[in-house]
């Protein structure tokens, strides 16, 4: 990827006053850049004057020299430095403020390291020369490729972007994996889009969705007579593909017995009609993906560990929405617009509240699951107003609550803090429940928070409704 290089050599300096949260820092940058801290914002602008930095991690509420005088005093010495502004979250209308004074994102305590890091990477993207900037697939979370693009900010998914950049010139077989609704079709096309193949076939089939009877007709073609029906010809996926790309998707649903033909072309990479003698030879790119874990398949010998070992020359995984949770607000925004575009609606954008309903949701179906809701509230929203939390259909997405064992407290010598205050907050909201009789509404009303947020609450503690008499 153009500018990697230069991201991965970029110095960054952290300015707390708090020793923990320079700790906190350095642990989170120190295996991406080259990382140094300071104390205040006087040590700052010494240390500036001797070093040069790309990025400057700087914190409001600073004694002796505030966070934003700092920044104005950094801007003055360097107008290229980007400044990134690090607040509590009491202070993040002063925080927005210093935008005003150069700095180029802000942060509120406590951070998610994929937030901090992602927030570096767009700063340093905004860094790289203008001929080699424009030229940076990935840019403000979306990672653009013929005529489609992959959004997300998630560090982890920066890691997809750059392994699909690293890949897509060889001829590897890659095996993507991910829960349903990932996206592993768009990393697919993002390789084909990427590489040599671009202006060749891209072929995609759900191996899932193919009767297993008709599954080697459908990738290897037959003759006319081959079998009852076939009553002509018929092209395969792989000869369709020649010289470009396949894609296996659900590459676990086949049977052994079509796997072994498969890892015959994977091996050969020919293969005969049915009802035919004649070889045919192809290039053709393989790209599989699948929701399951291939190697506890091998290993319960539902298969073939020697395809496996064929399929997984690159492994790419995606991780789940619920494990990038900063992307949850980008994504929502960007089906939004895509949607009021779509439909010709002009549906304002979302309530604060609801986007964190939408944060705090699972997203068991992931990125799809949110493209759904995000359509389903756009073609129902009122132009002009904006998507409330009233609006959200929480009672269907979360359904009811289910029996099971409470949660216990755990010993708090065996806790972290952020455990402990999750321990203290089921423990406070079950009681609530349990003094208004399990009733929504009224528990809602007592704890002064909207009807959604407390069942999300529910959901996200994992509170268990109490079997009577335990």
């Amino acid at each position: 990827m153009p500018g990697t290089d230069i991201i991965a050599q970029s110095r960054v300096l952290v300015v707390d006053d708090e020793e923990g949260a320079r700790d906190a820092l350095e642990l989170i940058l120190e295996d991406h850049y080259e990382i140094e801290s300071v104390g205040d914002g006087i040590q700052a602008i010494e240390v500036l004057k001797e070093k040069k930095f790309d990025v400057v991690l700087l914190d409001v509420n600073m004694p002796d020299l505030n966070g934003i005088e700092t920044l104005r005093q950094i801007k003055d010495m360097d107008e290229s430095i980007e400044v990134i502004m690090v607040s509590a979250a009491d202070r993040a209308r002063e925080a927005t403020a210093s935008i005003k004074s150069g700095a180029c994102d802000y942060i509120t305590k406590p951070f998610e390291p994929d937030e901090i890091l992602s927030a570096i990477e767009r700063a340093l993207v905004r860094r790289l020369p203008e001929k080699e900037s424009g030229e940076v697939p990935w840019c403000e979370g979306r990672f653009r490729f013929e005529g489609t693009e992959i959004v997300s900010q998630a560090h982890s998914m920066r890691l997809v972007f750059q392994m699909i950049e690293k890949v897509a010139a060889t001829t590897s077989s890659v095996l993507i994996t991910g829960e349903s609704g990932t996206g592993k079709e768009l990393i697919a096309r993002a390789i084909h889009a990427r590489s040599d193949r671009r202006s060749k076939p891209f072929v995609a089939i759900n191996c899932a969705a193919v009767p297993p009877e008709l599954i080697e007709s459908e990738l290897f073609g037959h003759e006319r007579g081959a079998f009852t029906g076939a009553h002509a010809r018929k092209i395969g996926k792989f000869e369709y593909a020649n010289c470009g790309s396949i894609f296996l998707d659900e590459i676990s649903s086949l049977r052994q017995e079509f796997q072994a033909k498969l890892l015959r072309f994977l091996q050969e990479r020919e293969f005969s009609r049915i009802g035919s003698h004649q070889t045919i030879k192809v290039d053709v790119r393989v790209i599989a993906a699948t929701n399951m874990r291939l190697e506890q398949m091998v290993r319960q010998k539902l298969f073939r560990s020697d395809l496996y070992f064929r399929l997984n020359v690159i492994p790419i995984e995606i991780p789940p929405l619920r494990e990038r949770k900063g992307d949850i607000p980008l994504l929502a925004k960007y089906f939004l617009n895509r949607f009021n575009q779509t439909f010709s609606k002009k549906v304002k954008g979302i309530s604060p509240e609801a986007m964190e309903l939408l944060e705090a949701y699972p997203w068991p179906g992931n990125v799809r699951e949110l493209e759904n809701l995000m359509e389903r509230l756009v073609v129902l929203g009122i132009d002009g107003r904006t998507i409330g939390e009233e609006e959200l259909p929480v009672d269907e997405l979360l359904g009811e609550f289910s029996e099971g064992r409470d949660w216990a407290i755990e010993d708090p010598r065996h806790m972290g803090l952020q455990n402990a205050r999750q321990a203290f907050e089921r423990r406070y909201v079950t009681k609530a429940l349990e003094r208004c009789n399990w009733n929504l509404t009224d528990t809602a009303r007592l704890l002064k928070v909207h009807r959604n947020t407390l069942m999300l609450k529910v959901k996200a503690l994992n509170i268990i409704k109490s079997r009577p008499g335990n």
